[in-house]
């Protein structure tokens, strides 16, 4: 039995398959971008790719306390524009 990683959405806690998730990193300079290959070294988020979680992460700025930093809104608007949700 093969065991497929899962992940929790910082946004609506619902625990799914990594790769339906899209991870958000922090690097150790502190920039943040998005992990389209789950890779990159630095401090995670998850979130699900669905348009309503993306908008209540940027909407009340979860990766705020996710990355214990704030997070520029430019940022946040990087991110709606990349996965398409602006």
């Amino acid at each position: 039995m093969i065991k497929l990683p899962q992940r929790t959405c910082i946004v609506c806690k619902n625990e799914t398959l990594k790769r339906e998730l899209v991870r958000i990193v922090r690097s150790k300079d502190g920039e943040i971008s998005l992990d389209l290959t789950g890779k990159k070294s630095g401090r995670g988020a998850y979130v699900c790719k669905c348009e309503e979680c993306v908008k209540k992460l940027i909407a009340s700025k979860m990766l705020n306390k996710a990355f214990k930093m704030d997070v520029p809104q430019e940022v946040y608007q990087n991110l709606a524009k990349e996965l398409n949700f602006n």
